[in-house]
């Protein structure tokens, strides 16, 4: 045990403790720079954990087969970047993630607008709905292999059917969620359903839609990594990790996983901000900007 490290990673955690506090409770003026605090107090956090991470594992003599520090963790991915990072990258995000987000929301969304068009299929639809939400990523995966084969329409086979229930549910209730009162107005003035749905209610809807483009878009990752797992060419990132754990080659298994949590952040970040833009006049955006 190497108490020189225990003792820096307490000293830091500490220090990040005190200067985050200090950051949440300062009052600052203008718009700017409340938003350069609040990404500068997430920043500070995530650095604490990482220093927090190499500190104890090197302090405490953990084997690098075990948890290897985030240094050699980096070492790794700068290492891998060109092959096999980036080809990975290609054959799971871009491809089996993105592919199948894509048709499995806007599907979703298609059959939601049918659902609400005819109470026959909002009573046959949603239980099939609910029952396919229920069926385990395990059972599915193998099955849309043995369907779509061993290349990426079989992951994103996976992925549409992970994000077609959330999206259905969530527009469903987003497309209710208008009042009897601003119904009543759009029939004062002679609107038929489809001036009322486009001008009134997925308007009212949009804060339901996002909150479920946001859902998909981590369970489309999952969902794609893990259905490697079952049969995939030699690429991918599922693919990586399970072959990488086979022969004990740790810091790539990371490695996959780092590049997986950046690119399911971004993706989502990326969302976050077309929500702000299109629901720029939802109260919960308005205090946002506002404070």
């Amino acid at each position: 045990m190497n108490i020189g490290w225990i003792l820096f990673a307490l000293l830091f955690w500490f220090a990040a403790w005190g200067l985050n506090a200090f950051l949440v409770r300062v009052t600052v003026r203008g718009r700017a720079r409340r938003m350069a605090i609040d990404l500068v107090v997430p920043v500070i956090f995530g650095v604490t954990l990482l220093v927090l991470w190499e500190a104890l594992v090197r302090g405490l003599n953990v084997p690098p087969v075990l948890l290897p520090p985030p240094s050699l963790i980096w070492e790794r991915i700068l290492l891998s970047i060109p092959n096999p990072l980036w080809p990975d990258f290609q054959q799971t995000f871009l491809k089996s993630v993105l592919i199948g987000y894509a048709i499995g929301c806007s599907v979703a969304f298609v059959t939601a607008i049918a659902i609400d068009r005819s109470p026959f299929l909002k009573r046959g639809l949603l239980p099939v709905g609910n029952f396919v939400s229920a069926l385990p990523l395990v059972g599915i995966a193998p099955i849309m292999v043995m369907w779509f084969g061993f290349d990426w329409p079989s992951k994103a086979a996976v992925v549409v059917v992970m994000t077609f229930f959330p999206m259905l549910v969530n527009t469903v209730a987003g497309l209710n969620a208008t009042g009897q009162m601003e119904k009543d107005l759009m029939r004062t003035y002679a609107a038929g359903y489809w001036q009322t749905l486009f001008k009134l209610r997925l308007p009212m809807a949009w804060p339901f839609i996002f909150n479920a483009l946001k859902i998909n878009s981590t369970l489309a990752l999952i969902g794609a990594i893990v259905a490697e797992f079952f049969g995939t060419p030699v690429v991918g990132m599922g693919f990586r990790i399970s072959a990488a754990i086979g022969r004990l080659n740790v810091d790539m298994v990371w490695a996959e996983i780092a590049l997986a949590a950046v690119a399911g952040s971004l993706f989502y970040g990326v969302i976050a901000l077309i929500e702000r833009a299109i629901t720029f006049w939802h109260p919960s955006i308005r205090s946002g900007r506002t404070r």
